[in-house]
């Protein structure tokens, strides 16, 4: 295994354990140092530091019968400097996939992950633009919301409690 290989392992292994200390301390927001902002609800965060201006809306799950589905969202970008979307994670050690939009075009795929350019607004799941598919959807809390832990660049790990909704 390569030493970045192994690195990512381990960030892998560690964002699922903060995921799942997140999932049962009942907290949300962001794991970023700045913690969660005020306004932030199922479907929305917003992550705001030195370097860091995040904003995720509209992040809902859409689930097939099968139990797959898919995570859709927009993420405002409000930083001068490109940002990555490297990994999401879900309860229980599932991780998503992620596709990116075409070649040349914002949210493409490069070696380090979905690009988010510089101060830009990329939409996942939605028309030719970037996608994750998620292989196994947890069920849902009664509140109809699934923890999830998104692993930026620059960020860092976010939390988020996308909406649950059935295809």
């Amino acid at each position: 295994m390569t030493p970045f290989r192994a690195g990512r392992a381990l960030i892998a292994t560690a964002a699922v354990a903060a995921l799942a200390t997140a999932c049962s301390s009942g907290s949300g927001g962001s794991a970023h140092p700045s913690g969660p902002a005020p306004h932030d609800a199922p479907g929305r965060v917003t992550v705001r530091a030195p370097g860091v201006d995040l904003t995720i809306t509209d992040a809902v799950v859409h689930v097939l019968p099968s139990g797959a589905g898919t995570l859709t969202m927009t993420v405002h970008h409000g930083d001068g400097v490109p940002e990555h979307l490297a990994m999401v994670a879900t309860p229980g050690g599932g991780r998503g996939t992620l596709t990116g939009a075409p070649k040349g075009t914002d949210g493409m795929m490069t070696s380090a992950g979905v690009l988010l350019p510089a101060d830009s607004t990329v939409t996942f799941g939605r028309g030719k633009g970037p996608g994750i598919a998620l292989e196994k959807v947890p069920d849902g809390t009664s509140a109809h919301t699934l923890p999830l832990l998104l692993e930026f660049g620059v960020a860092r790990l976010v939390r988020l409690s996308a909406i649950v909704s059935s295809y």
